[in-house]
């Protein structure tokens, strides 16, 4: 199979049926065999009975509903695992997204052998003060820290070569940092394109100022997971070893100063409870280092999420 297209979607009724004709167009016209994945994350709307007519006409429309909305990061993680083709394409289910990126998304990952291509909506219609601001900062930040050069990471237009989706896990909120976990995966051929910006034409937006908040809480877990995941000892025993010889000569110092002045009592210097402090928090760094390894190799169940039905899909 040459394609499979993956659509997270909350509450997306209306646009999918031009959605799903858009698509099949543009994969007729290219003479692609495909799938479209299509991923309910939850909807209360009629988005479900929408898929399973659209599968009814296009036996290359698939859906996977889940039993309540676990988040967009959930829903493609899901989708790719169950995704067949040699290169598998997301987007967004709003129609903010266009299908007529599909054919040069995938010349990117087939002839030019990237591993993965970001979309880059230079050209934006919501370009509003209270999202683009946020969302340019949100995008340095991210791009100096894991010194992968993109626009946009949290474009929903993506391209991907097989093998990464098969080797990533992506849960949580992670979705606007699958570049990020890709790079430490070992798949450093990143890309960027400029993608057309289309404005919504149904629904509502699902933007939220808590994204901002929550994205570099999970920038700053990436990085450390990325890191440190398969050697957790590295970073909790070097600074518990830090922290522990502070204390440590600290004490000893003090002892020296009492043996050659026994007039003053150590315990009424705050440098003791500083160093008993920091011995203290050095045991304790140590002690979550070998907790750490202890988990890292025994977790097991992350993506757990309960399916309520799946269409076309084993």
């Amino acid at each position: 199979m040459d394609i499979s297209v993956v659509i997270p979607l909350l509450n997306e009724e209306e646009s999918l049926p031009e959605l799903a004709e858009w698509i099949a167009r543009i994969m007729h016209d290219n003479n692609f065999s495909y799938e479209v994945i299509f991923v309910d994350d939850g909807s209360t709307d009629h988005s479900w009975k929408v898929i399973q007519e659209l599968r009814a006409k296009n036996d290359s429309i698939k859906g996977i509903k889940f039993q309540r909305n676990y988040g967009k990061s959930a829903a493609l993680n899901e989708a790719f695992r169950a995704s067949q083709g040699d290169v598998v394409i997301t987007m967004d289910a709003d129609l903010q997204d266009s299908p007529d990126e599909i054919p040069e998304l995938r010349r990117m990952i087939v002839e030019d052998q990237y591993d993965l291509v970001s979309g880059w909506k230079k050209v934006r219609y919501d370009n509003t003060l209270t999202k683009n601001i946020p969302s340019k900062f949100f995008n340095a930040v991210t791009s100096k820290v894991s010194k992968i050069k993109l626009h946009d990471f949290n474009c929903g237009l993506k391209s991907y070569n097989k093998k990464v989706v098969k080797s990533i896990e992506v849960y949580g909120e992670m979705h606007r940092y699958i570049p990020v976990i890709a790079k430490w995966s070992g798949f450093r051929k990143i890309g960027e394109k400029v993608v057309e910006h289309r404005k919504r034409k149904y629904g509502v937006t699902k933007f939220g100022w808590d994204r901002f908040i929550n994205g570099f809480l999970d920038l700053m877990s990436i990085t450390f997971v990325g890191k440190f995941s398969k050697k957790p000892m590295h970073f909790f025993g070097l600074w518990g070893m830090i922290f522990f010889l502070v204390g440590f000569l600290t004490s000893l110092f003090l002892i020296v100063s009492k043996l050659i002045n026994f007039e003053y009592a150590i315990t009424n210097r705050p440098t003791f409870y500083i160093a008993l402090t920091t011995i203290i928090i050095g045991m304790q760094l140590f002690l979550a280092g070998f907790l750490s390894e202890l988990i890292s190799r025994n977790a097991a169940g992350r993506n757990a999420y309960l399916i309520e039905e799946k269409a076309g899909l084993s």
